[in-house]
């Protein structure tokens, strides 16, 4: 399963809530425990591996303390991954050539190599400010969720909308009515050839 591990997601809070500070210039390792809930040690070795990575600035002095170093949607969440993580790969063949001993024949690697791109692009999209927006925008007043409710009328055939990086890479037939009943039909004889 790909899964940020725990340094990634809290690094994400951090940053989600500098990307939502407004009128606040630098904030402190401690006010940023405080206001994130997160260990004071974690949040310290968050804001270093940021500030290494050029998504945080270090400010000294006595009002001195940590500022986002660009605008919260000039930041990919790649960028902030790569810093936290590394390399982003689906499996380990990706980064890390050399350590599973089918590689060399193994069918799938090359599909695995255009997965990880789909990953990557769609993760390219989404910006901290992205993350930083409340995840209650897409609710009407009784807290359902807008996004569920389809454009279609009833009846109407439906294709999930798909991002165009991912239509390039794996393209999708496109569905018609008079088709779509010519390949079940199809299929039924097909099927029915098989029985004996």
């Amino acid at each position: 399963m790909f899964r940020m591990n725990k340094l990634s997601d809290y690094g994400l809070v951090l940053l989600t809530h500098f990307a939502r500070q407004s009128g606040r210039s630098h904030l402190s390792a401690c006010e940023l425990a405080s206001e994130t809930h997160l260990p004071l040690p974690t949040v310290g070795k968050l804001l270093k591996v940021l500030t290494r990575a050029g998504i945080l600035e270090s400010h000294r002095g006595a009002r001195g303390g940590y500022s986002l170093a660009r605008q919260p949607d000039e930041i990919p969440v790649t960028e902030i991954l790569f810093a936290l993580e590394g390399p982003i790969g689906i499996t380990e063949c990706i980064d890390h050539g050399g350590l599973c001993e089918y590689e060399s024949g193994c069918p799938t690697r090359p599909h695995f190599v255009r997965l990880n791109q789909v990953v990557l692009a769609a993760l390219d999209k989404v910006t901290l400010l992205d993350l930083a927006d409340p995840a209650d925008r897409d609710r009407d007043d009784a807290g359902r969720s807008l996004r569920l409710r389809s454009p279609h009328p009833a009846g109407a055939p439906r294709r999930p909308p798909v991002d165009p990086v991912i239509e390039t890479l794996f393209p999708l037939p496109s569905v018609h009515p008079a088709a779509s009943g010519a390949a079940s039909s199809s299929s039924r004889t097909a099927l029915s050839r098989l029985k004996p």
